[in-house]
């Protein structure tokens, strides 16, 4: 006799009596995207034993770590090396700038001489005043720190001083009306200077009094007698400027200058202590609008065109 199948039905209830049965407690954790972050659970990595081994770097040359050196401060400024340079005898360094300057006025324009300096940057620096054998300028407004009252000031109006005073001289620097290239103080006007805050002015201008540069003096008139035609130099990033001539003077003038400023800077670096070396290594002429051409120290070169003649005209 034929057995009966099972109708589906009986399949169904069947599949349905075994998903009933399963035990509830099966190892799964099912997580919904509508339960909140804190509700889940928070996750703990696993521990790792110290016996286990750490796996040896990649020894692939084309992965390296990038490893940042830090570079060292430099201590002297930066040198170049000038034996493949081009340089000039003092007229053509002359008939170059002269030809930028075409059109301007001898007086307006001024020569400017700059030396170069193998020097340390924290060292001391080269400070000092020169009065030139040919003055460059002429105009020369001197400011006399004094009291008011006293000979002194008295006598520094006498001498020509633009401004002569205390109280007054404070006022005008503070406002910004410096209308003067050099400050003298008398020593019994220091203390009262010193209270006055103007350094935060005439310092960053080189102007502030001070004994170093011989500006605080007991006798104010000798010492504007002795600016006038003087002209102050100093040292900055190894390098010292001064304004040698106008664009009027002639070579010989020029070269009379030259050489005076570069010997008084020879014998401020003779006076340096033994244990700081500076150096002159690189002399350069300049103007007010013309390019800087470095000279070889010599007047006239052998390929020299222009005479001395032609360049002592305006």
């Amino acid at each position: 006799m034929a057995t009966a199948r099972p109708c589906l039905g009986q399949l169904s209830r069947t599949c349905l009596q075994f998903t009933r049965s399963t035990p509830t407690a099966l190892p799964i954790r099912l997580f919904s995207t509508s339960t909140a972050n804190g509700a889940r659970g928070k996750y703990t990595p696993p521990i790792v034993s110290k016996k286990e081994k750490v796996l040896p770097q990649s020894t692939n040359k084309y992965i390296k770590k990038a490893v940042v050196k830090k570079k060292k401060a430099r201590t002297t400024y930066i040198q170049y090396d000038l034996s493949k340079e081009e340089t000039f005898p003092l007229l053509d360094a002359m008939r170059i700038i002269r030809a930028w300057e075409v059109g301007q006025k001898p007086t307006s324009v001024k020569y400017e001489l700059a030396l170069k300096l193998k020097s340390q940057k924290n060292g001391p620096v080269v400070r000092n005043r020169l009065r030139l054998p040919h003055p460059v300028k002429t105009d020369f407004r001197v400011c006399v720190i004094c009291p008011p009252d006293s000979a002194y000031a008295e006598a520094a109006r006498a001498a020509g001083a633009v401004l002569v005073g205390e109280d007054d001289v404070f006022d005008a620097v503070k406002a910004g009306k410096i209308e003067f290239d050099r400050c003298v103080c008398q020593t019994d006007s220091l203390a009262k200077m010193n209270k006055s805050g103007i350094g935060r002015v005439l310092g960053p201008r080189g102007m502030m009094p001070s004994s170093k540069l011989g500006t605080v003096v007991v006798d104010p008139v000798k010492t504007m007698k002795d600016m006038v035609g003087a002209t102050e130099y100093r040292e900055r990033m190894g390098v010292i400027r001064m304004a040698i001539g106008q664009l009027g003077f002639t070579p010989e003038q020029m070269s009379t200058n030259l050489k005076a400023f570069i010997e008084a800077v020879k014998k401020d670096l003779s006076r340096i202590s033994d244990k700081i070396n500076k150096e002159l290594v690189e002399v350069v002429l300049s103007s007010t609008n013309g390019p800087g051409l470095p000279l070889n120290g010599a007047f006239k070169g052998t390929n020299t065109s222009v005479t001395s003649k032609e360049l002592s005209g305006p």
